[in-house]
């Protein structure tokens, strides 16, 4: 069984001014690291005059986890990126925070703060969601049928996907692999078993 994991909707990139210094929050959903990197390296080219890119991400491919300062005094700013990130509970996420020195110092507890923040508005502006590992499965029935299961089927946590109409309509649909059970079992008592679901891949569907 597919385990269930939290990452990101979508990119987004909130940005705030601290003591006249901007910083810039992009985050992005990644799947591997060089997806990760690309990303990184396709902002430190877009501002390469900005005084730091520092960067975090996280991924289930290998457990990987990386960040950097980008000069910054040590531990004051990718470290509280990737805590964010963890905090959170999210992986396959990449954050880059870039800053725009504004002339005031901020200061070690400054800075950590001043990123911690960046990469928070940045989480909250993506969206949270959870992947979570389901069953793609098909049902056939009959058309006197077909009003019953595709009330059921959404009902206990299902979504449908696509239905074809022929001689009888098949019905594609997806559900959390540990609700599929239960939809049988309700599937089986409302169609006397003249109905049978097929389990056919499990595959991750995002669920907010």
């Amino acid at each position: 069984m597919l385990k269930d994991y939290l990452t990101i909707e979508h990119e987004a990139s909130p940005e705030f001014v601290e003591k006249r210094s901007r910083f810039i929050g992009y985050i992005k959903p990644v799947k591997t690291e060089a997806e990760a990197l690309e990303f990184i390296n396709t902002l430190r080219s877009k501002h390469w005059d900005a005084t730091h890119n520092v960067y975090a991400y996280v991924l289930r491919e290998q457990n990987t986890c990386r960040y950097s300062d980008d000069n910054e005094p040590q531990g004051t700013a990718g470290m509280p990126v990737l805590d964010v990130i963890r905090k959170s509970g999210l992986t396959d996420v990449c954050i880059v925070v870039t800053r725009y020195f504004g002339g005031i110092l901020l200061g070690g507890g400054g800075l950590v703060r001043a990123y911690s923040h960046s990469a928070s508005l940045a989480v909250e502006a993506a969206g949270v969601i959870t992947m979570r590992g389901c069953s793609e499965c098909s049902v056939e029935c009959t058309y006197n049928q077909y009003g019953k299961l595709s009330s059921l089927i959404p009902e206990n946590g299902g979504v449908v996907d696509a239905s074809d109409f022929a001689e009888n309509v098949v019905i594609n649909f997806h559900i959390p692999t540990s609700d599929l059970q239960a939809l049988v079992k309700k599937v089986t008592d409302a169609t006397s078993g003249t109905v049978e679901i097929i389990e056919e891949t499990e595959k991750y569907f995002p669920y907010k």
